[in-house]
């Protein structure tokens, strides 16, 4: 697909997203201070999102929010969630499961750092588009420390640092700052639960990937560039992040009475909280 052709799939998808944002009224952000008691009491009852990392916050309004994202495509959502779910057990756990069986923690971890670090452009550039400073500050200042004492990111040597360790943004995230709507959910094969407004954040974001930023202004870096050196490295990155957490996507499954429905408000509420911050 040549940069044209990609420009063009770009305004096509950004126009579909200011189209569908009257399909559905759009979620106002919220502040963590502005939560009631009794949501935060609740907030151990939302089920665990197996796709977000471990610390993420859950708002239990969800009469007023999640109700708020349209599900107007649930038939196709449902076939995804069950085609997505067979592809889990049948493929990405067995691989995950030898991958962490042959290749140590240790390098689990530096892979799970390189990957990290790698896509700190993306997070600060995210950081700028909302103007909060001090986040792009901590997520420059990360970038360039692992990028040199962390040999490339392959060791985070300012884990434990706070001031390093700004909340994650991304280009999803910023169009839910300035009160963009979700649009309406969607599963995409093999990429998981979304929304209009993500789908289309998340192309903004695979623009800001250094690699993918490269192939886009036509660098010639040879194979590093490739089509297939991203397809390898986004495989790579996900069977490594799997080993982490298998286990986690059955628990949240097997305490549902409706799986599709705890993935769904489990993602909703985990989006939510992520713009909130």
């Amino acid at each position: 697909m040549g940069m044209k052709s990609r420009l063009s799939f770009f305004i096509v998808m950004v126009i579909l997203l200011m189209v569908s944002v009257a399909w559905a009224n759009p979620p106002v952000p919220v502040s963590a201070d502005a939560l009631p008691d009794q949501a935060a009491a609740s907030a151990d009852s939302v089920p665990f999102d197996p796709f977000d990392s471990p610390g993420g916050q859950s708002y239990g309004d969800e009469d007023a929010e999640l109700h708020a994202v349209a599900d107007p495509i649930e038939g196709f959502n449902r076939a995804m969630f069950v085609f997505n779910d067979k592809l889990y057990y049948w493929v990405l756990k067995p691989v995950a499961s030898g991958y962490r069986v042959v290749v140590p923690t240790p390098v689990r971890v530096s892979v799970n750092d390189f990957f990290f670090n790698l896509l700190g452009p993306v997070r600060l550039f995210n950081c700028f588009f909302q103007g909060k400073w001090r986040s792009a500050e901590g997520e420059f200042c990360r970038f360039v420390v692992n990028t040199t004492a962390g040999c490339l990111g392959l060791f985070n040597v300012v884990r434990d640092k706070p001031s390093f360790n700004p909340p994650e943004e991304d280009f999803g995230q910023t169009l839910g700052y300035y009160a963009v709507g979700n649009g309406f959910y969607i599963i995409w094969p093999l990429f998981g639960p979304s929304t209009l407004r993500d789908t289309v954040g998340s192309i903004g974001d695979w623009a800001l990937n250094p690699v993918s930023f490269m192939q886009l202004v036509n660098v010639d870096a040879g194979e590093l560039t490739s089509g297939t050196t991203n397809v390898v490295a986004y495989s790579v990155r996900v069977v490594n992040d799997t080993s982490f957490r298998i286990g986690d996507y059955e628990a949240l499954k097997n305490a549902a009475l409706d799986p599709y429905e705890a993935f769904r408000n489990a993602y909703i509420q985990n989006r939510l909280s992520k713009i909130a911050q």
